[in-house]
């Protein structure tokens, strides 16, 4: 039989234009590779950032060479090693006679495939070692924790900083020795060291003692890995617990410790078969360690399992539980969560209700997931500025106490160009900048349902005295803009619409810090490669000032200034001191605190308004057990200022990273008394604890076992297409006992799988007064407060209700519902949901047009707050209604327009009425459609007056009459 010969010819580039095509092609991908790293080393220049750019590339360069090369050399020494105490000769079996062609075919191309193999499987484990740089600078800069764990004794620190780097060491050893011997075992195969054919001897002695070397140092690293077992027990998760258990402690440590010796005697007895080459008591060696692996880690773990801990398990486990009940409670902050009991009635305590009158008062009904579209029709100004979907809530100082607000930043938008007018120009150096902010009351409205702007137009006007408006860093930013110009030159950038310039706009010219100058022709030319743009050397507009603005995005900015942190996905805009800054809240965490449960923060962080949840800035891990809010951030929007503070200085792993890193953050007493009044507590951070403490608000080990006092969070009602959690929202808030209402983030709890209401949580954040403090109030197990699930179905089923409502969507509009919130006031339980109405026609925008409350077991639906409250309890303090001034012409003033008069004949007022709600639909939708949305809000005011009498003669009429008039639209579903 032949065996045909392989090919192993390459078709090689001829001639020279080949290879200057290949050099050429080169030399671009290494300039463009080089025209990246520079261009980050500018950036990080210039936000004072040096240190951290160079430190993480001086890492991640070092332990690339030091892996690569380790790898390389080890794997190449074995190749080496190999090939050269070959066989002279080798044994003549059929296997060796095929092998023949193949090194015959190999020997021409055999020392590069000897260097470069090694070199490119040196490469792969370099550049995986690279990417665990944070991994050795934690070790390297570790501090304690101060805290033992109760299993060895050892500090947390161990299991954070060193566990998942000696895993990593571990892996990378046994990675290398196992591509050695793959590598050495094929040149050994090849040139007739190993014969698998062969009667007589299969290897030679060399090959012999070169696997047995391999094979004591698999078997050395294999005994250190288990030694790390033994830690990571204190790590493992399991349905009941995290940690170790029964069978752990008493079954799984011991067989742990006892394959740690064993390993160690097996690669005693191989290094002795280096020399030997006996293999018949190291493969009992090897032989022992499996059985033992199999009967004292498996078989013997689950009689111990089945047999001791199974017949009474909550017994057995609950010292286990408790270490990890106390893990759990202290890694997510929750060991001092102040739990009360709150009864709950549902008869409002008068006395206490009048002491919670600043609360009702600040009612907030402006709901910001909501109101964005109202911002943009009204506020907008021209297409190209935007506002973002959600907008944020923060507070301001109004007649020395805070005033709820909710804040926009009028970003820039440039998909908002016109077709027309979209080129690289308008792109990059006109449209560069948003404009101001806009802000409203949370807890009022006017009459026609618009928000009390406090803060609007532009240029600004307003409560608050914004001396630079413009946005240059901000959410919405372009990719890049080129900015700035010399002294004296005519300004290029649009400022802002100004219909009094000749050209109908404001011009700018950006003077401020931010930026990299790229006057210089070397500076262009890299920034041309970096975003394959040649206008950026071509256009005469980019002169020896310009500078270009680019990693624009707050979030991304403190990300790369602070590569460790776990960012918020909240930022949120702030005006201080005459200037918008964006404020931001950075996480430090792990997921090797021991016996702490694990929580996914995808999951943890999704509720209705953020089902996906990529919003949150993970900058490693997506699953965490432990997580502390360690740093608050600002970003300057106009010169792009990334500063940093510690806000929790005590924190181990902050503490850690400062000193790898130092002058990157600021101690907590540099952060400037205006920036402090604005930090609030983060939402992320709280869904996150929520979610445990959903859990582990259970202390007793065996009620926890038995799992029948877990709540959940409810999902949003108000959205039933989504199944998804109710968000938190800011509020201010007077909880049972405090003088006054503070500034808080709250969420309710339900009973597992009931609707009823199982707490109220909230936590403070006022930096002022107990920030972070977070109270639990827990109500009685046989309660009968709704939840917001049961609140609200019983707004739903509401005759009332649900006839206005079906009213209302026969006027050509949709009915949206606003955020349900739930209030501990006058000893039980408020929940406040506003009601916006948004025309089905034309740009409509929603506005405020009721309110739906309950309490106990009533449900009002009224105009305004003040209403709603004065009908539950019987008496008024809530938010204010604005009331409009009647508009004047010609100084003359215009009367406001008498209500309607009602004849005392319920059915001539019914019919009054329809026909008063046919002819506000016919103004409403004429002013839709002549663009006056005064006119149209008039109309619907008129439009829900007329709706108020017809049910108000129809209750007449019932209760005169066996006759029920329905309206002709049944109730639909609402709307959000």
């Amino acid at each position: 039989m032949t065996f045909p010969r392989p090919d192993f010819t390459f078709n090689r580039p001829k001639g020279k234009n080949s290879y200057l095509l290949i050099s050429i092609g080169a030399l671009f991908i290494a300039l463009l590779t080089l025209s990246g790293y520079y261009t980050d080393w500018l950036w990080y220049k210039s936000v004072s950032a040096q240190s951290v750019y160079l430190t993480v590339l001086a890492w991640r360069i070092g332990l690339f060479v030091f892996f690569a090369g380790i790898t390389g050399f080890i794997i190449w020494l074995n190749v080496h090693l190999a090939y050269k105490h070959r066989p002279m000769y080798a044994t003549v079996t059929p296997d060796q006679i095929s092998l023949q062609r193949y090194r015959e075919a190999l020997d021409p191309i055999r020392k590069s495939v000897f260097i470069f193999g090694p070199i490119l499987l040196g490469f792969l484990a370099g550049g995986s070692a690279s990417a665990e740089w944070r991994s050795w600078v934690q070790r390297l800069n570790s501090i304690p924790f101060g805290v033992k764990d109760p299993q060895f004794g050892m500090d947390l620190s161990f299991f954070i900083f060193d566990y998942p780097l000696y895993r990593n060491l571990v892996t990378f050893g046994i990675s290398t020795i196992v591509l050695a011997g793959i590598a050495s075992g094929i040149i050994h195969y090849i040139y007739g060291g190993i014969t698998l054919q062969s009667q007589t001897q299969k290897a030679t002695k060399f090959a012999q003692s070169q696997v047995s070397i391999l094979v004591a140092l698999l078997f050395i690293l294999k005994a250190f890995a288990y030694w790390l077992d033994r830690f990571g027990l204190a790590l493992k998760q399991d349905p009941l617990l995290v940690g170790l258990k029964y069978a752990d402690v008493n079954a799984v440590l011991p067989a742990k410790s006892l394959m740690m010796y064993l390993s160690l005697i097996v690669a005693v007895l191989f290094i002795i078969n280096a020399f030997r080459r006996k293999w018949f008591i190291p493969n009992i060696g090897i032989g022992a360690l499996l059985v033992t692996g199999i009967l004292i880690g498996g078989v013997y773990a689950t009689v111990v399992q089945q047999f001791v801990v199974r017949p009474s398990e909550a017994d057995r486990e609950a010292p286990y539980i408790q270490k990890s009940i106390t893990a759990t409670r202290e890694a997510y902050g929750l060991s001092g969560v102040e739990v009360s009991d709150y009864p709950a009635s549902t008869v409002a305590d008068l006395d206490v209700l009048a002491q919670q009158t600043e609360t009702i008062k600040n009612i907030r009904l402006m709901d910001p997931a909501l109101i964005s579209p109202t911002f943009n029709q009204l506020q907008q100004i021209r297409g190209f500025y935007s506002f973002a979907d959600t907008l944020d809530i923060d507070r301001y100082p109004v007649n020395g106490s805070n005033q709820g607000t909710v804040i926009a930043a009028r970003e820039i938008n440039l998909a908002g160009i016109p077709n027309a007018q979209r080129n690289w120009i308008n792109s990059h150096l006109v449209y560069t900048h948003g404009f101001g902010v806009v802000t409203v009351k949370d807890n009022a409205v006017k009459a026609d349902g618009e928000p009390e702007f406090t803060t609007s137009d532009i240029p600004t006007k307003g409560s608050l005295k914004i001396d630079q408006p413009r946005i240059y860093f901000g959410e919405n930013s372009p990719s890049y803009s080129i900015v700035g110009g010399a002294a004296g030159s005519e300004p290029r950038e649009l400022d802002y619409p100004d219909d009094t310039s000749p050209n109908g706009q404001a011009n700018n010219t950006y003077s401020g810090t931010g930026g990299v100058p790229i006057g210089n022709f070397f500076n262009r030319a890299l920034y041309a490669l970096k975003y394959q743009e040649i206008n950026i050397i071509l256009s005469n507009l980019v002169n020896n000032d310009s500078k270009v603005l680019y990693y624009r995005d707050p979030a991304e900015r403190v990300q790369r200034v602070a590569p460790w942190l776990i960012l918020d996905g909240d930022p949120y805009p702030a005006v201080i001191d005459g200037k918008i800054l964006w404020m931001l809240d950075g996480y430090t965490a792990t997921n090797f605190y021991p016996y702490s449960t694990r929580t996914s923060l995808n999951t943890a962080t999704a509720d209705s308004l953020n089902q996906t949840s990529t919003a949150l800035r993970v900058q490693s891990a997506t699953s965490v057990n432990y997580v502390r809010n360690s740093v608050k951030a600002t970003v300057d929007a106009y010169n792009g200022t990334v500063s940093i503070y510690a806000w929790d200085e005590s924190e181990p792993i902050l503490k850690s990273w400062s000193s790898a890193f130092p002058g990157i953050v600021k101690p907590r007493s540099a952060m400037p008394a205006e920036v402090v009044s604005h930090v609030r507590y983060p939402e992320d951070l709280f869904k996150i604890q929520r979610e445990i403490l959903s859990k582990y608000h259970v202390k007793d080990a065996g009620a926890f076992y038995g799992g029948q006092d877990f709540w959940i969070i409810p999902n949003d009602p108000t959205r039933p297409g989504v199944q998804s959690a109710q968000p938190p929202y800011y509020l201010q808030l007077q909880m049972p006992g405090d003088a006054k209402p503070i500034f808080s983030l709250t969420t309710t709890f339900a009973p597992t799988r009931r609707q009823t209401l199982a707490s109220f949580m909230s936590v403070s954040s006022d930096p002022s007064n107990n920030y972070g403090k977070i109270r639990v109030l827990q109500l009685p197990r046989n309660t009968t407060i709704p939840g917001p699930t049961q609140v609200q179905n019983n707004f739903e089923s509401n005759p009332d209700v649900g006839a206005l409502l079906s009213l209302l969507r026969r006027g050509g509009s949709d009915v949206e519902l606003g955020n349900l919130l739930s209030l501990p006031i006058a000893g039980g339980l408020l929940y406040v949901e506003p009601v916006y109405v948004r025309a089905t026609a034309g740009e409509s925008y929603p506005l405020l047009r009721k309110v739906l409350a309950s309490f106990g077991q009533r449900v009002v639906f009224e105009d305004n707050i003040e209403d709603a409250i004065t009908a539950l309890f019987g008496t008024s303090a809530g938010a204010t209604t604005e009331p409009e001034e009647p508009s004047t012409t010609d100084g003359q003033t215009t009367p406001t327009p008498e209500a309607p008069s009602i004849t005392g004949n319920p059915e001539t007022d019914l019919a009054n009425a329809i026909s008063d709600m046919q002819k506000a639909v016919a103004d409403g939708k004429k002013a839709l459609a002549e663009g006056d949305f005064t006119a149209y809000g008039k109309a619907q005011q008129d439009l829900e007056n007329a709706l108020d009498r017809a049910l108000d003669a129809q209750n007449r009429l019932n209760a005169n009459t066996e006759i029920e008039i329905t309206p002709e639209v049944t109730p639909a579903s609402f709307v959000r």
